[in-house]
């Protein structure tokens, strides 16, 4: 894996493309990726490299993130399909730790993830996963506004408890959810400001489990 400095450079080198004249500065990776300049430069010293906010900058300029952190192609990588696999990501979506947020759309990008990667923020043995936003404060401390969520689709059983998304009349939530004794659906948020939110089950759809995340900055 390439080291942070790599990492910036490269991230230099693409902002260059769409900028005439002038040299590429930390502060203009900085404000490409919507980090604070005293953030990155603290990240930088550090060595923190700020994941969320790389996989979106992929997003936006369709860039396989396995070559911004690997320096390998996507032809690279067919040769080793056991080692990465593309994930969906939905990045104008959101679904609501509060109110009720967008639906899944159509619009999405493929993100082609290594799995040295996946391992700093989920479990590897899940193979098809899409990533969206968290909108709100109401999961927190557990996910915080802001950050990625990774859902896996093939999981929508609430018996065994966890954090799904859940999709309803008022659009896209994440939440605890519970099925009571007389069959009604609680959606429980883990900040205690918010009391659980009572649906008849035929008023949720359960679209998959949340299995891993990245805050942001």
């Amino acid at each position: 894996m390439v080291e942070f400095n790599e990492i910036i450079e490269k991230v230099k080198d693409i902002i260059s493309n769409n900028k005439i004249g002038g040299k590429i500065y930390d502060k203009d990776v900085a404000m490409e990726l919507g980090i604070p300049q005293t953030t990155f430069a603290t990240m930088k010293k550090r060595k923190s490299i700020p994941y969320p906010e790389l996989l979106e900058f992929c997003a936006r300029k369709k860039l396989s993130i396995n070559w911004l952190f690997f320096d390998q192609s996507v032809d690279m990588l067919i040769e080793e399909t056991t080692k990465f696999f593309q994930m969906r990501y939905f990045a104008n979506i959101r679904a609501s730790a509060g109110g009720g947020a967008e639906v899944f759309g159509e619009e999405y990008e493929m993100i082609t993830v290594d799995e040295k990667i996946m391992q700093n923020m989920v479990d590897y043995n899940h193979k098809e996963l899409e990533a969206i936003h968290v909108d709100g404060e109401s999961m927190e401390p557990t996910l915080k506004d802001g950050a990625i969520v990774f859902v896996d689709r093939e999981q929508n059983s609430i018996e065994k408890g966890g954090i799904f998304i859940a999709s309803t009349n008022a659009g896209l939530f994440i939440k605890r959810v519970r099925q009571r004794a007389d069959g009604m659906i609680e959606l429980i948020s883990d900040n205690q400001a918010y009391p659980p939110e009572i649906l008849a089950p035929e008023e949720v759809s359960i679209v998959g489990k949340v299995i891993g995340n990245i805050e942001r900055i």
